[in-house]
């Protein structure tokens, strides 16, 4: 994929150990000049995915961005319809479980990096199927690991592997407290057992092989092309549709809540400028209650659609609590503040209704996604609760 006499500055990334020098020897401290030709994102095609591979696609012209994506029911092509012809970006359809065929994307391919989004991310459908967000969450992402480890041989130092992962691996907290990056990983269902499994083995790989690993722990994000199984686009399109807005328990489970396109603005900071082998937490310092979230979501949805004040926030419906529920999230960003100087860039308030006016605005993504398997999905999981 050519890209003729273009030119951009590369950025400086700062690689070294959280030792100084490696063991193995194949890190040190002193700054290096990692000129990015290839990058693998796996998961592109998902939520958070997709807004990154736009901020790389857009933001990078040099450098060759391949999305790959198994295209199952979160993955949805749709959501890089305004970029799939741009000539630094390119789609392969695959799968992390196969290892033959992870071989020869790298060896067809020669990346320099891969930003790993790939997953199985849902809870409830890891409590009906837990095996799945083994094979895929753990299995694939040591299937990326192992031939990136050897593809890579040699110039790990020239090399970036980053594991992006959730805040949910640490489990659950009290009414106090947040998470750090020194918090003990303590999951409390099959999708966070499988994530914090993940991230172990990515950072065993630094530890061990001197890999030149990254890794990110984000909270709960929201805003377009979200897959409508999750909180508030689920309420989004069941306010508009007169439905009713399933909340599990009495809905004061606490979530920090971040727009996803803040999200993606610090993968691409963490990728550019983290050290190697160093992790960081990303939230937005937006604790909301999930009974209060869904509230101030009608009270914007009443006035999109011209509805009486109130109205939406009737068809709110508590359903039966999930097993393992945690009860509160709360991330601290401080570390990534401190030294990548990032930020969140918008309030809740204004990315939420960013996000409402979105998806009122593309009702044919929204019909296109809600309809067949995930309709049978969705009454399987909320009805009769």
């Amino acid at each position: 994929m050519g890209l003729g006499t273009i030119f951009v500055p590369q950025p400086i990334i700062v690689l070294n150990s959280k030792y100084g020098h490696h063991p193995n020897g194949r890190i040190n401290n002193k700054r290096i000049s990692l000129r990015m030709k290839k990058i693998i994102i796996t998961g592109g095609a998902g939520f958070i995915g997709s807004h990154v591979v736009r901020r790389f696609v857009k933001n990078y012209p040099a450098y060759n961005i391949i999305n790959l994506d198994k295209l199952t029911y979160a993955g949805n092509l749709a959501n890089l319809k305004d970029i799939e012809n741009e000539p630094n970006y390119k789609f392969i359809k695959g799968d992390i479980v196969d290892v033959d065929f992870i071989n020869k994307l790298f060896a067809d391919e020669q990346p320099d990096a891969v930003i790993h989004l790939a997953a199985e991310s849902h809870v409830d459908r890891s409590i009906t199927n837990p095996l799945q967000f083994v094979i895929t969450n753990v299995t694939g992402t040591v299937n990326l690991l192992n031939t990136a480890r050897h593809a890579w041989q040699g110039k790990y130092d020239k090399t970036r592997f980053y594991h992006v992962s959730t805040d949910e691996v640490y489990g659950s907290l009290g009414e106090t407290g947040m998470f750090t990056e020194e918090s003990g990983y303590d999951p409390h269902s099959p999708y966070s057992a499988s994530k914090a499994s993940s991230d172990h083995f990515v950072r065993a790989y630094f530890d061990t092989y001197g890999l030149g690993t990254v890794i990110s722990n984000c909270s709960n994000n929201y805003g377009s092309y979200h897959f409508p199984e999750k909180l508030i686009p689920l309420a989004i399109n069941n306010i508009k549709q007169n439905k009713p807005v399933p909340v599990y328990g009495k809905g004061e489970n606490v979530r920090d809540w971040l727009w996803v396109e803040d999200h993606a603005r610090a993968i691409d900071l963490i990728f550019h400028k983290a050290k190697a082998g160093s992790t960081y937490n990303i939230g937005g310092h937006n604790e909301w209650k999930n009974v209060d979230l869904i509230k101030l979501l009608c009270r914007i949805m009443d006035k999109k659609l011209n509805r009486p004040a109130g109205a939406s926030e009737r068809l709110i419906t508590f359903v039966t609590d999930r097993a393992g529920h945690d009860l509160r999230y709360a991330i601290d960003a401080t570390k990534l503040k401190n030294e990548l100087g990032w930020v969140p860039s918008i309030t809740f308030e204004e990315g939420l209704e960013k996000t409402v006016e979105w998806y009122l605005a593309n009702e044919e993504w929204l019909n296109d996604v809600t309809s067949g398997h995930y309709q049978q999905y969705y009454d399987g999981q909320y009805n009769n609760r």
